[in-house]
């Protein structure tokens, strides 16, 4: 599957998830991740779908075997945190949430989300 296609089937899930078709986004961010799983876009996706069903441990393990780009290192640290924080391991989780507060000093602070 070539870039293009990877990036429509990702706009097909984020739809499905806005219309309230979690299921279907999280089978199609999961498809996405088998084929890819270094790719940290679909990764996070999926990641933040498995937590909506509470499946923290499917959520960790997507998040930690992608690679996070950039500008995306923010929300895959909150995405951890949580993940963490459900599977009862608050130390980890406290760390990863200081990552995620680090994330946002500097250059890459902002007020409003874009």
């Amino acid at each position: 599957m070539d870039a293009e296609d990877r990036s429509l089937l990702i706009t097909v899930a984020w739809l499905f998830a806005r219309h309230g078709q979690l299921h279907r986004a999280r089978t199609l961010c999961e498809a996405l991740v088998e084929g890819d799983p270094k790719d940290g876009i679909p990764a996070i996706a999926a990641a933040e779908l498995m937590l909506a069903d509470a499946d923290a441990k499917a959520a960790l393990s997507t998040l930690r075997r992608s690679v996070t780009p950039k500008e995306l290192a923010r929300e895959a640290a909150l995405l951890e945190s949580r993940a963490l924080a459900m599977l009862g391991r608050k130390e980890e989780s406290a760390r990863c949430w200081k990552r995620y507060l680090a994330t946002g000093k500097g250059e890459n602070r902002r007020w409003v989300v874009s």
